[in-house]
Formats: C-alpha cells, structure tokens, sequence
C-alpha cells in the first residue's frame, strides 16, 4: 500500500492519548506524514490541515499549519473544522436510532411521515432510498428558491423522478435532507436538537456543532475558497441535514472508534451505528450502505480513487442490487469525504483491523489527494 511522497524537513505537533503499538517506529511514522501532509499542503495551498489515527482505540494527532492566515492561531487537535457531506452520516445514524427505538422503519415510505408527500411520486421510494442516494434522481442541491418548510414541502410534493427507487444512484442532498427530516419527525424533536442534544452527546463528542457556540468560535478554522479569499458555511435549507456539522480530530476519531466498536456506547446507539453499514447495493467496486461507502479490504487505491471521484459525485449511475442485503463487513474500507466552499475532510476506517484516519483541512481540494493521503498513512502502520 506505501505510496512514495517527497520528504519536506518539518517541524511536528504530535498529540497522542495512549503509547503506540503500531508495526512502524512512532518516529518514522511521524516522519512520513508530516512528509506526505506538508507535500498536499504546498501543492494545493492548503493554510491548515489536521489530521487523526487510531489505531484499536490508540489514538495519534498530527496539526499542521494555521487556522487563520489572518490570525496565525496554528491548529490543534481541538482546532474546528466543517465536515461537509460527513454531517450525513450522522444523519443517516439518527435515522437508525430513530428505527432502533421503534419509531421508524428504513422500509417505510415519506407519506407516512409527512401528510403532504402521501401519494406522490417520491411516495413509491423508501427511506433507505433517500439514504443511498437511489430515491430516482434528484439534483445534487435544493433549488435556492426553496427557503421555507412549506416551499420545501411543495417540492417534494411535485418532484418527478428520473428512474425507479433503487435502480440507479445519483448522489443528492435533498434525499438526504429528506431522510433527516422524517428522523427528526419521529423522534418528535427538531432535527438540530436530535443531533446536538441527542446523538452528539450518546457518541461522546463534546466539541461537534451544527451551530458553534460563541465559546468555540476562537477555536473555529477559517476556511479559504479556491482564489483563496476567507469563507464558511452559508447555510440553505436542509444544510443541517446534508453538510452542516463542525468538529475536530478529538471528535472524530472517538466517532470512528464507536463505529468499530472500540469504545463502548449505549446498546441502541451501537445497533444504529451497525446498521449504518448495511450494504444495499454496488456502483463498481464500492458498496453503497446508508451514506457511507465501502470497499472490500485489502483494497486497490486505484478502487478508492475512483469511487470518490467527482463522476460519482455528479454523474447516475445504474446500482446492481444486492439480495438479500449485506451485513456489516469487518474486512471493509469504510470512507467518506465531506466539503464545503472552504473546507475539505475524508474520514475513513477498516473494522477488522480497529484503524481509522481523519484528514481535516481549511480548503477544498481534489478528493484524490485525500484518498492518497490516506492510503498512504494507513498502509504505513503496519509496515
């Protein structure tokens, strides 16, 4: 798996929570990805990037660079980064715990939720279909015209889809946001307060935030669009639902350990994260589960590039369903990755072997880099 990168002589903030038993000597591996993270930083101009290993619970932080050209606070382990598309598999969790508790059913359809959408075309998809991306076609965005729960309603209403549930993958953020509106619904709770009062706290991730409270804002990065002027989220509708979560290396990389079963959680929080990773059906050599993507491991990384490519990002694609449905994996590379105008982040994880990377940065850059990235630091821990 070991990718060449170009040594950079650079200096390294390391946290780590517990000593290091990974094949590789903790100082060469330092060495190689304060090398391989200083090369992606200076080829894309990337201000700040963080990133996390865990390795069965073991967990390394590595910061590099600022959180602000403007301010030069560097990043820290505790630094706030925004997730983008990773915010759906929270989303996607909430709607397992919704089902774990009885509330909800993954085969159920939206009418039986929302009275507006009972009998309408979107009526004949089911929930897991808006939770893979297969509910018939919808565009990549809400329409910017859609701004109230009533024009949102409207629209799902008068939707008409392009291919039967199921038949055909085409990656979308108003399923997405739909399948956490029905969540929140049954839980009887507005959506941002399931997941701040709720999920947040269940998975213990003290510092992850649909809206950063004015404490953390210092703590907040600053991101940088591709002429690299500041920005962060402006949020739309359904924005808490699709991309909308900050977090830091702390955070996630508890996120990825309670998704392994490394760290323990409450029986129903463990069975809803299980079932997130449910495969449905395949594009290629990924397996779509609910919003997270999988690739049985060992893995080629030529797989994995094209599996997070923009074409699977933008483009239909026919699925090959699998029947019946397929159990979680633990020989399986469990990824996502996540952006927003200023910001890019991939998290990803093999359960059988209790490893994890998070790779957070205050710029958006081409997915393939954080593939890479990736690959390389994994595959570095057991050499």
């Amino acid at each position: 798996m070991h990718l060449p990168f170009t040594r950079l002589a650079a200096a390294l903030l390391i946290g780590c929570t517990a000593p290091l038993a990974w094949a590789a000597q903790p100082s060469e591996l330092d060495a190689q990805i304060s090398s391989a993270a200083r090369t992606v930083m200076a080829q894309y101009n990337i201000a700040g990037l963080a990133i996390a290993i865990t390795d069965n619970g073991q967990q390394r932080f590595y910061p590099f660079g600022v959180a602000s050209r403007e301010t030069h606070i560097p990043v820290s382990a505790d630094t706030l980064f925004e997730l983008g598309s990773i915010s759906k598999t929270f989303t996607a969790t909430l709607a397992t715990y919704a089902q774990a508790q009885g509330k909800v059913s993954l085969d159920d359809h939206p009418g039986k939720y929302l009275a507006p959408l009972r009998g309408k075309p979107i009526d004949k998809a089911t929930i897991t279909d808006l939770g893979t991306h297969s509910a018939g076609g919808f565009p990549l965005q809400l329409p910017d015209a859609v701004r109230t729960d009533a024009q949102l309603m409207k629209y799902f209403a008068q939707w008409q889809p392009s291919y039967a549930p199921g038949t055909h993958r085409t990656y979308a953020n108003p399923s997405v946001g739909l399948l956490g509106v029905i969540a929140a619904k049954s839980l009887q709770m507005p959506f941002r307060d399931a997941l701040q009062n709720t999920l947040f706290p269940a998975l213990g991730l003290s510092r992850t935030y649909l809206q950063v409270p004015s404490a953390q804002m210092a703590t907040y990065a600053q991101g940088y669009d591709k002429q690299d002027q500041p920005v962060r989220l402006n949020p739309a509708m359904l924005a808490d639902e699709a991309y909308g979560v900050k977090s830091n290396l702390r955070d996630l990389a508890r996120y990825l350990d309670a998704s392994m079963a490394v760290v323990p959680v409450d029986p129903v929080w463990r069975k809803a994260l299980d079932a997130t990773h449910v495969g449905y059906f395949k594009v290629g050599a990924m397996t779509q589960a609910l919003i997270w993507e999988q690739y049985g491991y060992p893995v080629a990384l030529d797989n994995l590039i094209q599996g997070n490519a923009n074409a699977m990002a933008y483009e239909t694609h026919p699925t090959q369903p699998l029947r019946p449905v397929q159990p979680p994996q633990p020989n399986t590379w469990v990824n996502k990755t996540g952006a927003t105008n200023g910001f890019g982040a991939y998290v990803a994880f093999v359960p059988a072997r209790k490893q994890g990377i998070v790779i957070l940065a205050n710029k958006n850059y081409p997915n393939e880099a954080r593939v890479r990235l990736a690959y390389e630091i994994l595959g570095a821990l057991d050499k």
